[in-house]
């Protein structure tokens, strides 16, 4: 239930008469602000999770906020894409485990080696101020790996303001870590407080940071080193305490070699390196991401699927996953929406998954006997053997497939 008001008073009586799962409030209110209500949420023993929106931006509110519990804070105007993501976030923490002071459950310990690996040097470097480096593909979860990092540092409790590199305007950049002044430049009709120093004593996280231009990366630069921030118009330079924590899904010493990114900024911004693997690389991972995902996919839509079909078992631990987590996350809610028994099949699935993979092209045009043979054994060397994954490249059923393997003898 989705339930809009417009004063503190209503918004506790509200409370008070329903069971909600997330708060998002303005800071200024006819009758009060956002802080009243955490307040009365930390006196009166309620633990709702609370976005904190406001064009009023400083970082006494920002630090305030944080500190009497809020979940995040943002600033107007609202990237609408940006907020859904800090609330799906959220609810998912506050959904899959107690306290949400790491990732959502699922995420946390994979049993595959590279996975492992991974987070012992989370757990390494999470309590240190060292900036570090997050690489990794397009939808591993980079920003929830940083995220991590924070909630397990002793910055915790002071402000995690993550900046998507790649979706700022290259004439905003500059204006959005560091501020601006009213008047500035045409567009600042306000006064703007920037990244930099909304994160104040608390951990910067720079998304895709390989997408900066030269220009900013160097005005970036001169920000670490001398912890100093001067908002655009303004003759006063403001410093700041900030651990930064970066990512990209580049090669950034190949950008260093094309002249694409400064060399004293990589070195600055890498103390220490955490890759991500790809999902295709954790097997023994996939099925408890595919089981927390149906958790939330069941909750969401309220479904009761019990699990998944064994060959759809069998295809997603075969299935190369480009997308990653992000993409199973999407096919999984996909499938819970569409499945009309107990568990999910491969017919519930996105089509684009199951009809025509992109890394499997093999030609599923079954000719004479010995191009059906010869077609066979090349997709069972492509697929390990893996019956599900060999029918799906050669465009036939697994009756079909186990029909040919028993008439050429290929049965093992």
């Amino acid at each position: 239930m989705v339930k809009a008001v417009s004063y503190v008073s209503d918004a506790k009586q509200e409370i008070e008469a329903e069971s909600y799962d997330l708060l998002l409030s303005d800071f200024r209110l006819p009758d009060g602000d956002g802080i009243d209500i955490l307040k009365w949420l930390k006196k009166t023993g309620r633990s709702l999770p609370l976005i904190m929106m406001t064009g009023y931006a400083d970082i006494q509110t920002a630090v305030q906020s944080i500190k009497l519990g809020a979940s995040d804070y943002i600033t107007k105007p609202i990237n609408q894409n940006g907020l859904l993501l800090k609330i799906n976030e959220i609810l998912t923490v506050t959904q899959t485990q107690n306290p949400p002071a790491s990732f959502p459950e699922g995420y946390i310990e994979g049993q595959s080696t590279v996975a492992g690996q991974m987070y012992e040097y989370i757990r390494l470097v999470a309590p240190t101020d060292m900036s570090v480096l997050i690489t990794g593909s397009s939808g591993t979860g980079k920003e929830l790996v940083a995220r991590y990092i924070h909630e397990q540092s002793s910055r915790k409790k002071a402000p995690f303001v993550a900046v998507d590199c790649g979706a700022i305007p290259k004439d905003l950049a500059v204006s959005e870590f560091f501020g601006h002044i009213k008047g500035s430049f045409t567009g600042a009709i306000d006064n703007k407080t920037g990244a930099f120093q909304m994160a104040h004593g608390g951990t910067i996280f720079l998304d895709e940071i390989g997408n900066l231009t030269y220009e900013v990366q160097v005005q970036l630069l001169r920000a670490l080193q001398e912890h100093k921030v001067k908002p655009i118009g303004s003759n006063h330079e403001i410093r700041t305490d900030i651990r930064l924590i970066s990512a990209t899904n580049e090669n950034l010493q190949n950008a260093i070699k094309n002249g694409d990114f400064r060399e004293d900024l990589y070195h600055r911004i890498n103390e220490f390196a955490i890759r991500i693997p790809d999902l295709k690389e954790r097997k023994y991972d996939i099925m408890l991401f595919a089981n927390h995902f149906l958790s939330l996919a069941n909750k969401n839509l309220q479904k009761g699927i019990t699990g998944f079909a064994p060959e759809t078992i069998e295809f997603f631990q075969s299935y190369p996953w480009p997308g990653n987590l992000r993409q199973m996350k999407n096919a999984v809610k996909y499938a819970t929406l569409l499945a009309t028994g107990r568990y999910i099949t491969i017919k519930d699935l996105p089509g684009d998954m199951t009809s025509s993979p992109s890394t499997f092209t093999e030609s599923s045009s079954l000719r004479n006997e010995a191009h059906e043979k010869e077609l066979i054994q090349k997709a069972l060397t492509k697929s390990g053997n893996n019956k599900t994954t060999t029918a799906r490249i050669l465009g036939i059923d697994r009756k079909t497939l186990y029909n040919k393997l028993k008439q050429y003898n290929l049965i093992k």
